[in-house]
């Protein structure tokens, strides 16, 4: 076994430049030598070598050496080989001359070799006990010192090796500086390649192989000065980093230094530095919060482990963010407002128009809230069409209390977290909307408006909805818990304000907690009211003009709310006044100062043709046996419902068309037994159904129709169509009826009543148990 520790070295001392002194000099013939196989090792001529030989087979070598003491130094193809054979050999080697031999006490061999020549193994005449081979010189023929001087491009490739090669050892911090010296005295090309591929340590043993197989001297410099580049960038971005590294370092150093200089020179002076000052700080906030105690302690812990952290720890700031919100809540802050009732109804009925109903449970509230201060808060649900006044309600309801008002949107929310907060395990964790509304509040009893309930969403991020039941339940939201926080805060002193459109998509747990006002769409006389009260001058001073450049008639606004809306609220209403006042902007740019009297003709130059016929609609489409008008409710406060029903010759067949839902097809199927049951009560043949096919159809479009409200309006088509009388023109009806006759009450009357007077109807048949809803509305 051979192993070594490879040390290049200069050339030898004696002859010249180092060569060996029992080497023949005739070179040109094929010799026989042995062959020292080497592991992860290349020798290269004029270049001395130690190895340490263990290999049973290259002591035997070794031992054997005549006089002559000429060996072939040989690197295996693969270093793994512990018994190599000629294959296992690379065909190039290197000639050398055994020096001295050193026994070592483990048995194995010291050997110093110094190479002479390159060689080609041509064919091996032994391999046991040790390898013996013909080789013949590889070496190119040598370049006496003026031609290579003589070549320029030789000389200039040699002085760029040199510079290298002086440059990597003046950076090297293992390479001796001896090297430089000795590099810029060698004179041979070809002994400087060598020299210097022997000196590098960087070389791997494949890149030495190929400097030593490679006997143009050349192609050698021009292999050597590519290694050397590549190294000397190697170097310079070693050098850049390690100076990087080392300024990093060096400022650390100096900031911690200088930082506890600060703090012995802020001890001497009586300061505090400004770590200690933010949590003496965040203490006094906290001291000031009356918080319960259970908070307090809680917060005091945090306030300790933020003591203990460096500012530099990567949890500081959240330490410190949740500190900060557990010390602006208003824990135990509330708006101190005096109620005064008198003061609220005024505040109130300056707000809003009618709404009486709304108006007495708020004045309601607040006289019980004046007799009980810590009464808990009621959850007050205002469910309405689009445009009737709920969110401005809430504010007004506010402004009474004389307390803060915050809107929370609902509508899309599906993360639970929203409402509850994220846990403080997440990265950007925040509280709820519910927690961030008191906190923007300042108080612990603000109004806060829960807009658009009805239009919660759900997925796999939790169920908003079964997050607010804790919120909106006046038993359980005195310990409200948000995750951000995990301490409980008692919200049982806000007034919650809820808002829906409709209730049908409120789970019912979460609807039982809420007490639900309904407000009901504005009649036309209502309208003309507001608008003259809130929404013309409220257009005309956000348009940028003023009351004396334009005028709304009450003709023309009663036109404008007749025929450009159709709506419960006055939402749309709100929208055709701004254009109007817009268009009258325009004129005052233009130049044009007089007064403008709103008229039906500028309606119809401003905002078009009207969009909504009333009047002759009903009136044309009910000329006719078989047509009668009905009321719906919808989520826009009530339409009207056409009802259409034809005969024709057919087997008694019966078809029923139109969008409609299973409850309206039901009634349908109910009032034609009635009819038929009764067909000599109405002046009809017992058999009329045996030679004719009926088809009720509700032109609707494409808006779907529901609801147990329709049986009335069928039972008095199918009378009309059969008898062969029309239904009286210009009347509306609304009920359901049973099989035995009876009419039965119908909800949304307020709804459908309005929605017969915008459509121009002049009669309504309600049921008879619907009286008192048309007495209290």
């Amino acid at each position: 076994m051979s192993d070594q520790n490879f040390r290049s070295q200069g050339p030898a001392e004696g002859g010249q430049q180092g060569a060996p002194q029992n080497v023949p000099q005739s070179a040109s013939r094929v010799k026989r030598v042995p062959v020292l196989p080497v592991r992860d090792t290349v020798l290269f001529p004029h270049a001395v070598l130690p190895l340490t030989v263990g290999r049973e087979g290259s002591i035997q070598l070794i031992e054997g050496l005549g006089e002559e003491r000429t060996i072939a130094v040989t690197a295996q193809v693969d270093a793994r080989v512990d018994v190599p054979t000629p294959k296992d050999m690379h065909t190039v080697g290197t000639l050398a001359t055994v020096h001295k031999v050193v026994r070592m006490p483990n048995q194995s061999r010291f050997v110093f070799t110094e190479g002479v020549e390159r060689v080609r193994l041509l064919r091996y005449v032994q391999t046991e006990p040790y390898m013996i081979a013909e080789v013949e010189p590889l070496e190119a023929a040598p370049l006496e010192a003026g031609e290579a001087v003589a070549d320029q491009n030789l000389d200039a490739m040699v002085r760029v090796v040199v510079s290298q090669f002086q440059q990597i050892v003046t950076e090297s911090q293992t390479l001796s500086d001896e090297l430089r010296t000795i590099a810029a005295n060698i004179e041979d090309p070809a002994r400087l390649v060598d020299f210097v591929a022997s000196s590098l340590p960087f070389l791997t043993t494949d890149d030495k192989q190929k400097l030593l197989e490679t006997a143009d001297v050349k192609t050698r410099i021009e292999m050597i000065t590519a290694h050397l580049a590549k190294e000397i960038e190697v170097q310079q971005l070693r050098a850049k980093i390690q100076n990087e590294v080392q300024d990093q370092v060096q400022q650390s150093q100096r900031d911690y230094y200088l930082r506890e200089q600060m703090k012995a020179i802020q001890k001497e002076l009586g300061e505090q530095d400004e770590g200690q000052r933010e949590v003496d700080e965040l203490r006094k906030k906290i001291d000031d919060a009356q918080m319960p105690e259970d908070v307090k302690k809680e917060a005091l812990k945090e306030l300790a482990r933020l003591g203990r952290m460096s500012p530099m720890a990567a949890d500081y700031s959240l330490t410190r963010n949740y500190i900060e919100w557990l010390a602006v809540l208003p824990w135990a802050k509330s708006s101190g407002s005096k109620i005064d009732i008198q003061k609220a109804k005024e505040a109130l009925d300056e707000d809003h128009y009618e709404l009486k109903k709304v108006k007495d449970r708020i004045l309601d509230y607040l006289s019980v809230l004046e007799l009980k201060p810590d009464m808990k808060g009621p959850i007050l649900c205002f469910v309405g069409a689009p445009g009737v006044g709920k969110t401005s309600l809430g504010k007004s309801i506010a402004r009474a209390l004389g307390r803060k008002f915050q809107r929370v949107a609902l509508g899309g929310m599906h993360d639970e977290a929203e409402i509850r907060g994220h846990r403080r395990t997440y990265i950007g964790a925040l509280p709820g909307q519910i927690i961030q509304s008191i906190r923007r509040a300042e108080t612990n009893d603000p109004v806060i408006m829960l807009d658009e309930i009805d239009k919660l969403g759900r997925d796999f991020r939790g169920d908003p909805a079964s997050a607010l039941l804790e919120t909106l339940d006046p038993e359980q939201n005195n310990t409200f818990r948000d995750n951000y926080l995990d301490v409980p805060f008692d919200l049982s002193k806000v007034l919650f304000i809820c808002t829906a459109n409709m209730l049908d998509t409120v789970p019912a747990p979460l609807l039982d907690r809420m007490e639900i006002i309904p407000l009901q769409g504005y009649s036309e006389e209502e309208k003309l009211h507001i608008a003259n009260r809130y929404l013309i001058p409220r257009q005309i001073k956000g348009n940028g003009i003023t009351p004396e450049q334009i005028e709304f008639p009450e003709d023309s606004t009663r036109y404008l709310i007749r025929h450009y809306t159709r709506e419960a609220g006055v939402r749309k209403l709100e929208q055709v006044i701004g254009t109007v006042c817009r268009k009258e902007a325009r004129r005052v740019v233009e130049g044009k100062t007089e007064k403008l009297i709103v008229t039906k003709e500028i309606l119809k130059e401003f905002l078009g043709n009207i969009t909504v016929r009333v009047d002759t609609e009903v009136a044309d489409r009910v000329n006719r046996p078989g047509v009668a008008v009905g009321l719906a409710w919808t989520p826009a406060g009530g339409d009207i419902l056409f009802i259409e029903a034809n005969k024709m010759k057919g087997k008694g067949g019966f078809n029923i068309t139109g969008q409609i839902g299973e409850v309206m097809q039901e009634s349908m199927q109910a009032a034609l037994t009635w009819v038929r049951s009764n067909a000599d009560r109405l002046g009809l043949a017992q058999d009329f159904m045996n030679d004719v096919d009926l088809h009720i159809h509700v032109p609707a479009g494409a808006i779907p129709k529901d609801g147990p409200s329709a049986g009335v309006t069928m039972a008095s088509v199918l009378v009309s169509l059969l008898s062969g009388s029309m239904v009286q023109p210009l009347t509306a009806m609304t009920g359901e009826i049973t099989l035995s006759g009876n009419v039965l009450p119908v909800g949304g009357i307020k709804e459908k009543f309005l929605a017969a007077r915008r459509a121009g109807v002049k009669n309504v048949v309600l049921p008879a148990d619907n009286r008192q809803d048309v007495e209290e509305d």
